[in-house]
């Protein structure tokens, strides 16, 4: 029986087709039943199609490689630097136009609409049954056509403001970020993607209008869709909205590079919360480019589902005494020059939790993984990406990101199948070392009656 876990399976089919000028290709994936056709036009944008024969839901996702951590870049011979927040500030101008709202536009034409900016991403999506083309020309226009003046910047300023102010209370938001302010020394991952008052308090107009032409340039963006779909007509529509050149793609300044060690070792405050929670984490190096970004982010996948997931071990022994509960978690991250690990949850002993990942971790990297865990795993997480084929928006958001990264989301088969016990030992040996973790605490106002450890 042929599984996605298998090593010796290799589907993947590829062509070159001829679909507007430029560079075009379709890949046939046999194992999981999908085809995506990709198309690099003249100007340097890159099209993405899924069709999905019968469905009637279609599905748009158009993003730019430009995130709240791309503050300090070179572009036309100088080197720029802005505020915090002006990703995630021009993200929200974006939907204003001459005609109005876009989000009422595509939504008066059956259509709803969202955006999200990330550190190395801000994205666009529309999804609809009715009047695709229409839609999708709508959303090409306003993310592509900058249209805004000081007094609308103003206006968003206030906005946005009150935004930050609100997330300032939020235990979550504390904890994150103290921890990132405790891993970095440089990184612009230590800043919030909103920014804060103070730095939102400088950016113009004119910030917004060079920035939008620094990233939003078609060589630097992408479209993905998914759906009962021509890729044909979606390149065509690309085609006959975007600007005919590629324009200039910048050149990002992360600052200087980080050390293994941590800022700080420990950050801690008391804030309105029930129990403790803590976040610990640590940094794992450059972030890989290509292929080997995909392959890692698999490894840390099974190594922490390994090491920390639910049906760890470990989950198991902290859960029955009562130190952890369902919210206990562990990821990996990699982003603008950067990747780490964070884990963490809510906790009346957030130092004995800590110490017994570390420990947890030791144990691992000197016996291996146990080899029934490690095939449950991968067998878990071969039907986890099947699940997410269900969903438009985790297709084209994994291709979209794959493709900034620069490999293929849909190889994850192939990956998966070769990945071994020995990567598991590998990566927590290699990357998870506790010398060079650093935690973040939240405590409750009262902590009279709470165990801290020690």
């Amino acid at each position: 029986m042929t599984t996605l876990c298998d090593p010796n399976v290799r589907d993947v089919q590829e062509k070159q087709v001829s679909l507007l000028p430029g560079e075009s290709r379709i890949r046939e994936y046999a194992l999981i039943g999908e085809t995506k056709y990709s198309c690099v036009l003249p100007n340097g944008f890159s099209v993405f199609v899924v069709p999905k024969s019968g469905f009637q839901k279609r599905y748009a996702l158009l993003a730019t490689d430009y995130g709240s951590a791309d503050r300090r870049f070179r572009f036309g011979g100088n080197m720029v630097e802005t505020p915090e927040g002006v990703a995630h500030f021009l993200e929200h101008l974006m939907f204003e136009t001459e005609l109005g709202s876009a989000s009422t536009i595509l939504s008066e034409n059956g259509a709803s609409s969202n955006a999200y900016t990330s550190t190395d991403i801000t994205a666009y999506n529309i999804e609809c049954v009715d009047n695709f083309t229409d839609n999708l020309e709508t959303l090409l226009k306003f993310v592509s056509i900058p249209y805004f003046t000081q007094r609308s910047v103003d206006k968003e300023r206030g906005i946005i403001g009150q935004e930050i102010l609100m997330v300032m209370d939020d235990p979550d938001y504390r904890l994150y970020y103290g921890l990132m302010k405790s891993l970095f020394r440089h990184s612009p991952l230590r800043e919030s993607v909103a920014g804060t008052t103070g730095s939102i308090s400088k950016i113009t107009a004119d910030n917004l209008y060079d920035c939008h032409k620094s990233f939003y340039t078609p060589s630097n963006m992408a479209l993905c869709v998914a759906g009962d779909v021509t890729p044909e007509e979606i390149a065509d529509v690309a085609r006959s909205v975007l600007p005919p050149e590629p324009g200039e793609i910048p050149r990002r300044d992360y600052g200087p590079g980080e050390t293994p060690e941590p800022e700080r070792k420990r950050i801690s405050e008391a804030m309105d919360v029930n129990l403790p929670i803590f976040m610990a984490g640590c940094k794992t190096g450059p972030a890989d480019d290509g292929p080997d970004n995909l392959r890692l982010e698999i490894v840390s996948a099974l190594a922490l589902d390994i090491l920390a997931g639910h049906s760890s071990p470990l989950y198991f022994r902290l859960y029955g005494q009562g130190l952890v509960n369902n919210d206990f978690s562990a990821l990996f991250d990699s982003s603008s020059g950067a990747a780490y690990v964070l884990f963490g949850g809510e906790t009346r002993d957030p130092d004995r939790v800590f110490d017994e990942v570390n420990k947890e971790i030791a144990r691992i990297s000197e016996n291996g993984p146990d080899e029934g865990l490690f095939e449950r795993v991968k067998k878990a997480a071969a039907g986890s990406f099947i699940r997410s084929l269900n969903s438009f928006d985790a297709i084209c958001g994994g291709i979209i990101c794959g493709h900034f990264r620069g490999y293929d989301v849909f190889d994850t088969p192939d990956v998966l199948s070769g990945i071994t016990e020995n990567d598991i030992t590998t990566f927590l040996r290699e990357r998870l070392i506790s010398d060079n973790m650093a935690i973040s605490i939240i405590y409750p106002n009262d902590n009279t009656e709470i165990i801290t450890g020690g």
